[in-house]
C-alpha cells in the first residue's frame, strides 16, 4: 500500500544553484534561484547580491509550479491562452506562474525536483534554470 519516490539530494540542489548562478553572473542579471524537492518543499535557495526582492516569492513559485503538475511554467501560457474558463479562472490559484523560469528537474526519467529562476525578464530566467538543469541533464 505504499510507494517509492525519488527527491532531489541537497549536494544535487546546490550544485544546480550554481550552475544557474553562474550563468546569471555570466548574463550580468542578479537571480534568486530557488530548487524544490519533488513535494515543492524548498530545498536550496539563492539570492544573489542585487536581485529584487520580489522575485525572491517568484522564483520559489516557480519551482513550485513546475513540481506541482511536472511542466514548464512557459508551458503554461500555451496550455491556458486559448481556454477562457482556465485563462480567467486558474491564474488566481496560489502559487501558480503561467511564464518562464521555471522546470522540472528529472533523473532517470522521475521529476526529483524543480528549479525556478527569477530577476530579470521571463527569458533571461529561463536561461539560468537551464543552466541549471544542464548539471542533470534534463
Amino acid at each position: 500500500m505504499t510507494y517509492d519516490k525519488m527527491s532531489i539530494t541537497a549536494e544535487l540542489a546546490t550544485e544546480i544553484i550554481e550552475a544557474a548562478t553562474s550563468k546569471a553572473a555570466e548574463i550580468g542579471v542578479p537571480m534568486v534561484i530557488a530548487v524544490v524537492d519533488e513535494s515543492g518543499v524548498l530545498k536550496a535557495f539563492r539570492r544573489m547580491d542585487g536581485a529584487a526582492l520580489l522575485s525572491v516569492e517568484i522564483a520559489q513559485n516557480k519551482a513550485y509550479t513546475a513540481v506541482s503538475f511536472g511542466m514548464s511554467t512557459d508551458a503554461w501560457f500555451d496550455f491556458i491562452k486559448n481556454d477562457p474558463p482556465l485563462n480567467t479562472g486558474i491564474v488566481h490559484t496560489p502559487r501558480l506562474v503561467v511564464f518562464g523560469g521555471g522546470y522540472p528537474i528529472m533523473v532517470e526519467g522521475k521529476m526529483v525536483g524543480g528549479i525556478g529562476c527569477s530577476g530579470g525578464h521571463y527569458t533571461q530566467d529561463m536561461e539560468c534554470a537551464k543552466a541549471g538543469l544542464a548539471v542533470v541533464g534534463s
